[in-house]
């Protein structure tokens, strides 16, 4: 069986991407390969970010890998937090960043917001990109115990429940991680029988 390494030190984000592929690839962790540093973040964009991600592990360690970056576009807040979303606030504190983000949308009538995922891959020395997105809107309070990040504010288009209110299949289902990964998937199925 193949060996990929996620570059990421998110254990939700981990657990997920494990999930959807089902073991038809062994995914690595950065623990497994005893990477232990915070990879550096300075781009601009998602994809500059998730290809900061998959360079900087492929580089050192001399393997097949992928990096992702994710975050939350809110359509009045300019596409803020954007590749910010960990950060808003200037912590890493997920409950300070949402308080933030809702004192920012008081008295917005526009509450349309989407998360996107962009998976850099870096099989071979060459590099591939998949993105994922879903749209919906920002809700005034959290609702919800499950998921991370801004799940309990967000509200998918066409539901009626938060990511976080939805079981984890459910939101595994329809989630822009998981519409980037069922790419990444199937780009690894079809052209490199993984």
């Amino acid at each position: 069986m193949k060996e990929l390494v996620f570059a990421t030190n998110n254990g939700h984000k981990l657990e997920e991407i494990r999930s959807m592929l089902k073991g038809n690839i062994i995914i690595k962790s950065l623990t497994d390969i005893q990477c232990h540093e915070d990879i550096p973040e300075t781009g601009t964009t998602f994809h500059e970010n998730a290809s900061q991600k998959s360079h900087y592990i492929a580089e050192r360690f001399d393997m097949n890998c992928f990096g992702d970056d994710s975050g939350l576009e809110v359509v009045a807040l300019h596409g803020e937090p954007g590749v910010y979303s960990a950060r808003y606030s200037g912590v890493r504190d997920m409950d300070v960043n949402m308080a933030l983000l809702l004192r920012n949308l008081k008295g917005k009538a526009d509450r349309r917001a989407s998360f996107c995922t962009v998976i850099s891959l870096l099989l071979d020395g060459k590099e591939y990109f998949f993105e994922g997105r879903v749209s919906g809107e920002i809700i005034e309070e959290k609702r919800g115990e499950r998921g991370f990040g801004y799940d309990p504010l967000f509200i998918p288009t066409g539901y009626d429940r938060t990511f976080a209110e939805m079981k984890s299949e459910e939101k595994n289902a329809i989630s822009h991680r998981a519409i980037a990964v069922r790419k990444l998937a199937h780009f690894l199925t079809t052209e490199y029988r993984l």
